[in-house]
């Protein structure tokens, strides 16, 4: 596959999502059309070093294609972070900054014929909100989608009202939320106190089916899992994942800072 070509980009807005998360949104304006795969995402040169492999950083698509030349990053402040303090200090409405992509293959198959979780945490939701609208809005067929997005507090949970929205357009999309460091309380029965791996394991173990055969027993549903988030978390998962029966081949991941 040929690589893409360096592109200049104009950040047409900026809106801020929570005390230290924004939203960027590029057009590129050689283009008629921005394609990409939900799931991909854009390398951004910025000019924050002499050699080039230390001003790049890569940022996962958060919106979902839609036939226009805009793409939305959801990016947030590192404070030890030289590319993401150049975005958050000198980048404004109007300013001009150099891509490339899209690129990634962090991406779904064509035909989803198990179920989806999708787990994540930070702004690792940005390739998952792409996924879900995209799969809703083309009115693609699947199963269902579990989305377990791993917070430490309740401002943190990015895009949460649309999320919440797309659960009444589609009965098979859940939007679960886990927070580390919020106090137990009487909450949904989709907010959950404490970290992802509760939530699907908990799923996976109440969705067992008898094998067939003269060895019968319970296995697991069969299901996808795709991780996106910080490196700890990945980890961890796919070793519970693992020990509730499931194939490494069924695991997907990107890791995040």
């Amino acid at each position: 596959m040929a690589i893409a070509p360096w592109r200049t980009g104009k950040v047409i807005k900026i809106e801020t999502q929570n005390s230290n998360t924004r939203r960027f949104f590029i057009q590129v304006p050689e283009l008629e059309r921005f394609d990409f795969k939900p799931g991909q995402f854009v390398t951004l040169d910025l000019p924050i070093h002499e050699k080039p492999n230390k001003r790049w950083r890569s940022y996962s698509i958060a919106s979902w294609p839609d036939g226009t030349n805009v793409f939305e990053l959801s990016i947030v402040l590192l404070d030890d972070g030289a590319g993401t303090n150049y975005l958050f200090n000198e980048i404004s409405e109007g300013s001009e900054i150099t891509l490339r992509g899209p690129v990634g293959v962090f991406t779904l198959p064509d035909v989803l014929e198990k179920d989806l979780f999708l787990i994540c945490t930070g702004t690792g939701i940005a390739p998952f909100r792409s996924m879900v609208h995209h799969i809703i809005k083309q009115n693609i067929p699947h199963k269902k989608m579990h989305l377990i997005f791993g917070c430490r507090k309740f401002g943190d949970a990015l895009y949460a009202n649309e999320l919440k929205e797309l659960m009444r357009l589609d009965p098979d999309f859940y939007y679960y939320t886990a927070y580390s460091r919020e106090e137990p309380g009487n909450y949904d029965h989709l907010v959950r106190i404490g970290y992802v791996h509760q939530v699907y394991e908990e799923i996976c173990s109440a969705n067992m089916q008898m094998a067939p055969g003269p060895e019968a027993g319970l296995v697991p549903n069969p299901a996808a899992f795709y991780l996106c988030g910080w490196r700890g978390m990945i980890d961890e998962a796919k070793k519970r994942i693992t020990d509730l029966g499931y194939d490494r081949k069924s695991i997907h991941s990107e890791i995040y800072g």
